[in-house]
């Protein structure tokens, strides 16, 4: 939309209410909301001021003052309050250089598609994750000096003691049928509010996992678009969850001994509307795409500190289980970090997963840093070795000992991208500052807290020591 449609569409919804939403540096969205009448073409050039001081990661505060300027090609009515709000995606600015500011998120993923144009290797990367989330019943948590506690409640769980007599055992969830599946209705209607916000829904279904784990599957689209959407896609699944009186979590793993959440990346390069990664190599991808998976695989240890950034990701992320922490390539092959996947013979259909990434991401960060390592190894012609056609899971330590793999902790992952990061600054699509911002943030708040705090399981470990 222009800005006059954008003010046109306001009009014929019946707004009272403009919304405007951008993400802090760890994934959260905030937003300021304003009468319908603060909207008009200026601000679109001259955004709306707010106070970034207190937004996680961002300004200092003395220089605090920012502009929020609304991106007229993403609006759309919140289908969760009660007055009509227009709800719009802003990119933010610093009010005296005018310039995008260079912790903003969004601006992140801006540069790195202006940095693929300039690159002339394509025109548009595609992005396609697959978020998978749980929803329970309720939770509970608390952590003091003393005590540590938390509870999920959910009424298909595997532990669950009453009710039906139909429950999930663990690792038996994906894609049963109504008992056993308690939430298609609840599904079905996240699809229809997705719809009715303009992203378009392929499927949804039931994921591995006992406790509720789901999936819903959207159409992708280019990677700034796609991380808007993520942004919008985790929005509506947390409202209608409240709405039906449960609660929704894309934590990684939340649960023991089960399926966490993961969310794999599909991935393509397309020039002049032409698909790159056809061709006539392994998996019948091109030389470019074998490029492109040799810089993923180079600097996944660095890209695990911003596909998989908190703690709780290197619980499913562990050799051996259900996600893939082994750095190799293969068609079909869900074990790999990168799969090629082969349901279509279609050039068009011809794509890469990246496997690692978990939906605790910031999706603009992810996806730019993403896009920036497949690059690199275009550039730089890496070579990703030979494909590794069988299940990782079942190798011996033996058969593995010459197969790199993930960083095991969030630590080794900070450390990991301090030693390599050239790549992200190519074209200024990251700063030295935000990375070390970024590094800061998450060893302080996040590697250090946990550090401090003693385990519940120690206690059934060590308390009689």
């Amino acid at each position: 939309m222009t800005p006059k449609e954008v003010l046109s569409f306001a009009k014929e919804q019946g707004a009272k209410f403009v919304d405007m939403r951008f993400t802090d540096l760890p994934g959260q969205w905030q937003h300021m909301i304003f009468p319908i009448e603060e909207l008009s073409e200026r601000s679109f050039e001259e955004g709306f001021g707010f106070d970034a001081s207190s937004i996680r990661g961002w300004a200092a505060i003395h220089e605090s003052d920012m502009l929020v300027v609304p991106d007229p090609s993403r609006c759309w009515i919140d289908p969760f309050f009660k007055e009509p709000t227009l709800v719009m995606i802003g990119t933010v600015v610093d009010p005296i250089t005018k310039q995008e500011y260079e912790f903003d998120p969004r601006g992140v993923a801006r540069r790195a598609e202006a940095y693929l144009r300039y690159t002339g290797i394509a025109d548009v990367a595609y992005f396609g994750p697959e978020a998978e989330f749980f929803i329970f019943d309720d939770v509970v948590y608390h952590n003091d000096s003393y005590t540590a506690e938390y509870s999920i409640h959910s009424d298909e769980a595997a532990w669950k003691e009453s009710g039906s007599g139909y429950r999930i055992r663990h690792k038996e969830g994906y894609v049963p049928t109504p008992p056993l599946d308690t939430l298609v209705d609840l599904r079905s209607e996240i699809t229809l509010r997705l719809r009715q916000v303009g992203i378009e829904v392929e499927c949804h279904h039931h994921e591995v996992a006992t406790a509720g784990q789901g999936e819903i599957d959207f159409r992708y689209s280019n990677l700034t678009t796609t991380a808007d959407n993520v942004m919008i896609f985790k929005y509506v699944v947390k409202n209608t969850a409240r709405a039906w009186g449960k609660v929704a979590t894309f934590m990684p793993k939340p649960i023991y001994g089960d399926n966490g959440s993961g969310m794999h990346c599909h991935q393509s390069l397309w020039k002049g509307g032409k698909p790159l990664f056809a061709g006539d190599e392994y998996a019948g991808l091109s030389r470019e795409a074998l490029y492109y998976i040799g810089g993923l695989l180079k600097h996944a240890p660095a890209l695990a500190a911003l596909v998989a950034p908190t703690t709780n990701s290197y619980r499913r992320l562990v050799p051996g289980y259900e996600a893939p922490v082994n750095l190799a390539y293969s068609r079909r092959n869900r074990s790999a970090a990168v799969r090629i996947p082969m349901y279509s013979p279609s050039p068009k259909a011809k794509r890469l997963e990246f496997r690692p990434p978990d939906p605790s991401c910031n999706p603009y960060l992810a996806f730019a840093a993403m896009l920036m390592a497949g690059l690199d190894g275009i550039e730089q012609r890496i070579d990703p070795g030979e494909p590794l056609d069988r299940d990782i899971y079942d190798m011996s330590p033996e058969e593995l000992k010459n197969v790199p793999s993930l960083p095991g902790s969030l630590e080794e992952a900070l450390a990991a991208l301090e030693r390599d990061y050239d790549f992200l600054l190519k074209g200024d699509v990251f700063t030295e500052s935000l990375i070390e911002r970024w590094i800061r943030y998450k060893r302080e708040r996040e590697v250090n807290q946990l550090r401090l705090r003693p385990h519940p399981y120690e206690f059934a470990l060590y308390f009689d020591v």
